[in-house]
């Protein structure tokens, strides 16, 4: 994909990276000159010196052609000139970073198809770290009324060396959850399971499930055998 990234910031040069990692094609916008070369140099991808929000340096930078944009200027309003510039061109993916939660409603209508928010993230981040430990990684989806979570099986798990057909008709197994990945060796790739999977000690699952049964999830598969 062609992707269209405002601003060249930690965050703009940093999501810049990952997509070049992924394969994509990059190009940033930044009016700081010190930002754009280093782009070019270091990191290989298109850096385009000027305004995120002026039309002309976002044709010049081929927005026509963007399959995705990011806008990640330094502030909101600058974010929210650049989601409205980006829409007439028919870009089909706006993602934009949202410092306040009052540009939230705003963004939607200028055409940002993904509002992300970088406090509510870290602030989420860091509860899930004090109240749930054990827990590798938490996403929520759906405004919070959906769960994703990585799980370590330790040594002892109650599933440990059962197959997800048995595990699914363990009475304990918590109700609406279900288990979707699964990552035999931190070296290996996750994959999608079936019902002849079996889990093993030390290995990692990765469950949807409700926000109220989180602690339910997590005594499962890292409970002890009776």
């Amino acid at each position: 994909m062609y992707i269209l990234i405002g601003g060249a910031g930690l965050i703009g040069l940093n999501l810049a990276q990952k997509l070049v990692d992924l394969g994509h094609t990059v190009a940033l916008i930044d009016i700081d000159p010190t930002a754009c070369r280093y782009a070019r140099e270091q990191m290989g991808v298109m850096a385009f010196e000027g305004s995120a929000v002026s039309t002309e340096t976002l044709l010049e930078a081929g927005i026509r052609k963007a399959d995705a944009v990011a806008a990640v200027l330094r502030n909101d309003s600058l974010n929210l000139a650049m989601v409205a510039l980006a829409k007439p061109y028919g870009v089909s993916r706006i993602l934009v970073r949202m410092r306040h939660r009052d540009f939230a409603e705003p963004y939607r209508i200028a055409g940002a198809t993904s509002v992300i928010s970088t406090i509510d993230l870290a602030v989420s981040t860091m509860v899930n770290a004090i109240e749930y430990p054990e827990v590798e990684s938490i996403m929520h989806f759906e405004q919070d009324q959906i769960e994703v979570l990585k799980l370590p099986i330790p040594t002892g798990s109650r599933i440990a060396g059962q197959s997800l057909a048995q595990i699914a008709q363990d009475p304990c197994f918590p109700k609406g959850s279900l288990i979707i990945g699964y990552q035999a060796h931190a070296h290996e790739d996750l994959v999608i399971p079936n019902g002849n999977t079996v889990l093993e000690a030390d290995s990692t699952v990765l469950m949807v499930t409700k926000p109220g049964a989180l602690h339910e999830v997590i005594n499962f598969v890292q409970g002890c055998n009776p």
